[in-house]
């Protein structure tokens, strides 16, 4: 017999009614299950449950195996997909990182010269500008370079110029903002040096080659290879002391000097603000008195102060005198000398006599 036939025929139940009755009765049951789970030595269906997981331990194993494996193999294809995209991708940022690290080398790079620059220091303590060479011209024999600084910074002709390795050479011309080094390698360079180990004296000739040559060197014995050079300060136009190099025997027999500037670039160079030794010692200092220092000493006594006093006081008024004299000397006329008396011309003596001469025929 079919259910439309039975008894049950023409009972009608709203679906909608019956959805909500239903997710009533769960929603409680699931309740229930939480409070019994929360209690679970108290729970009625904790047996239940044991057994529910007892055999659904081993079997959703089983069953997670197959999944587990089928996650590592998707991971493996897609990993693999993942890594062809992402290696191209990869690519393409260093493509596009390699001027950024170029750049950031080159900055390092002009980081490190600005510090080595920024820690030179000359002694005695000479003013000093930053400048960075703009252009090279060499040839055959000609060796120079612009820099970026000229008159307006203060540069003058003779200025020496240097580098964090020593000296590079010195300007020898200026415009407004431009000024013009010439190399220690140029032929028309002459930098008088002296030895670092012997003190003897030398001149440091360009002539156009990587290393310029050492010239009247003074004593037999006085250079051997590996000795510092130095500039030596005569004649005002360098500091004395500004390392140069060592010195080295050409294949011609000379001596040559190995510069210490050709150790890096000469990009950016310090130019010494110096012209001559008088810059260098304060006009106070040279017009100060010689015993001025005595009237601080806490021991003199007011009878020793006078007494200095009176002895500068006696040589000042000596040296007045001797001045006041040589005035007068410089100003008299000069004598007019006197003529001698005039001497009485001695008189010559008169002929002697001459006998009478007798007559012909003899005497009667």
């Amino acid at each position: 017999m079919a259910f439309r036939d039975g008894p049950f025929e023409n009972l009608k139940v709203p679906l909608v009614w019956t959805s909500a009755v239903a997710v009533v009765v769960c929603a409680v049951g699931a309740i229930l299950l939480l409070i019994s789970d929360a209690r679970a030595q108290a729970s009625p269906y904790q047996p239940a449950r044991a057994a529910v997981e007892t055999v659904a331990g081993p079997v959703g194993g089983v069953f997670a195996a197959p999944v587990r494996w089928f996650g590592h193999v998707s991971d493996y294809v897609g990993g693999y997909f993942f890594a062809v995209s992402e290696n191209r991708r990869l690519k393409r940022e260093l493509a596009e990182l390699q001027p950024w690290r170029d750049q950031a080398i080159a900055l390092k790079n002009i980081n490190a010269r600005y510090e080595a620059m920024l820690g030179l220091r000359a002694e005695p303590d000479v003013p000093m500008r930053t400048a960075r060479s703009v252009s090279d011209s060499r040839g055959p024999f000609s060796n120079a370079r612009l820099l970026d600084i000229g008159a307006r910074q203060g540069i003058k002709v003779g200025n020496p110029v240097i580098n964090e390795h020593g000296l590079v050479g010195r300007v020898v011309g200026t415009s407004g903002s431009v000024s013009r080094m010439l190399l220690l390698t140029d032929v028309a360079s002459r930098t008088p040096v002296l030895v670092d180990r012997t003190d003897a004296r030398a001149i440091l000739t360009g002539d156009g080659s990587g290393n310029p040559r050492l010239e009247f060197v003074r004593g037999v014995g006085s250079v051997q290879p590996g000795d510092r050079i130095l500039t030596s300060g005569d004649g005002g136009g360098f500091p004395r002391g500004v390392p140069i190099g060592v010195a080295a025997k050409g294949i011609d027999g000379t001596w040559r000097v190995k510069l210490f500037s050709d150790r890096g670039a000469i990009d950016f160079v310090k130019i010494l603000l110096f012209e001559d030794f008088g810059q260098l010692i304060g006009a106070d200092d040279l017009n100060a008195a010689p015993l001025a220092a005595l009237d601080t000493l806490p021991e003199a006594t007011g009878a020793q102060a006078s007494a200095i006093d009176d002895a500068a006081a006696r040589r000042d008024s000596a040296a007045r005198a001797a001045a006041e004299r040589a005035r007068a000397a410089a100003a008299a006329p000069p004598p007019v000398p006197t003529p001698a008396p005039a001497q009485p011309r001695p008189q010559a003596a008169p002929p002697p006599a001459q006998p009478a001469a007798s007559p012909p025929g003899g005497t009667e």
